[in-house]
C-alpha cells in the first residue's frame, strides 16, 4: 500500500506548492493531472512486481505439491517392489515437499491477498483520476468566470474609489452647458441689436417724414399770408 500513500503525498504537496505559487487554475490542474498520471504509470507497475511475485509463489506451491505427490507414487512404487526402505526415504522427500508447500501456500496467499487490495486501490485510484479529467474543464470554466469577475470587481472599486473619470465627465457637461448657454446668449443679444437698429432707422425715416411735412405746411401757411405783389 505504500506506493498509494507516496502517490497521495506527491499529490498533496504539488497541490499545496502550486496553490502556494498562485500559479492559474488551469496550469495548476494541467500539471496535477500530469503528475497523477505518471504516479499513476509508475503504481502500475508496482502492483504488476506485486502481481508477478504472487505467480511466482504460486508456481512454487504447484511445484512442490507436484513433487509431494510424484515421491508419493514413488514410495507406492517401492512399495510394491517390497523395498521398504527405499519407501520410508520417498516418503521423507514428500514429507519435506509438503511442508514447503505448506509455508509456500501461506506465503502465496498473504501475497494474493495484499494483490487483490493494491488492484482494488488501483481501480479507485484510476476512477478518481478519470473523474478528475472529467471535472478539469468545468474548473477551468468556473476559474475564468471567477476571474472575469475579478476583474470587472477590480475595474468598478477603482473607478468608484477614484471618482476623476466620473468628475472629467461630470466638468465636460457642465462646461458644454455652459458654452451652450453663451452661444444661446450671444444669439439672443445679436438678434435683439439687430431689431433695435433696424426700428430706429424707421423711427428715424418715419421722424423725417413727419418734420417734412410740417415744414411743407408751415412755408404754405407763411405764403399765403404774404401781400400780394402783381397788384
Amino acid at each position: 500500500m505504500g506506493i498509494f500513500s507516496r502517490l497521495k503525498t506527491l499529490v498533496s504537496s504539488n497541490v499545496n506548492d502550486m496553490i502556494s505559487k498562485a500559479e492559474k487554475p488551469e496550469k495548476m490542474l494541467n500539471q496535477l493531472l500530469i503528475d497523477m498520471s505518471e504516479q499513476l504509470i509508475e503504481s502500475k507497475k508496482a502492483v504488476a512486481l506485486a502481481i508477478a511475485d504472487e505467480k511466482k509463489l504460486e508456481r512454487e506451491l504447484q511445484n512442490q505439491e507436484s513433487q509431494s505427490k510424484e515421491w508419493e507414487r514413488k514410495a507406492m512404487l517401492a512399495v510394491e517392489s517390497s523395498q521398504d526402505d527405499l519407501a520410508k526415504e520417498a516418503l521423507l522427500r514428500k514429507q519435506e515437499c509438503d511442508n514447503a508447500a505448506t509455508e509456500y501456500r501461506k506465503q502465496w496467499e498473504a501475497q494474493k491477498s495484499s494483490v487483490d487490495s493494491l488492484k482494488e486501490s488501483l481501480r479507485e485510484l484510476q476512477n478518481k483520476i478519470e473523474e478528475a479529467q472529467r471535472k478539469k474543464n468545468l474548473l477551468i470554466a468556473r476559474a475564468k468566470r471567477a476571474e472575469a469577475q475579478q476583474k470587472i470587481q477590480s475595474t468598478i472599486s477603482s473607478v468608484s474609489g477614484s471618482r476623476t473619470a466620473f468628475d472629467t465627465f461630470d466638468r465636460m457637461a457642465a462646461k458644454v452647458d455652459q458654452m451652450e448657454a453663451q452661444a444661446a446668449a450671444a444669439k439672443e443679444l445679436e438678434d435683439f441689436t439687430s431689431n433695435s437698429s433696424l426700428e430706429k432707422r424707421f423711427d428715424a425715416l418715419e421722424k423725417s417724414g413727419a418734420s417734412a411735412d410740417m415744414m411743407l405746411l408751415e412755408l404754405k401757411k407763411k405764403m399765403k399770408s404774404l401781400p400780394d405783389k402783381s397788384g
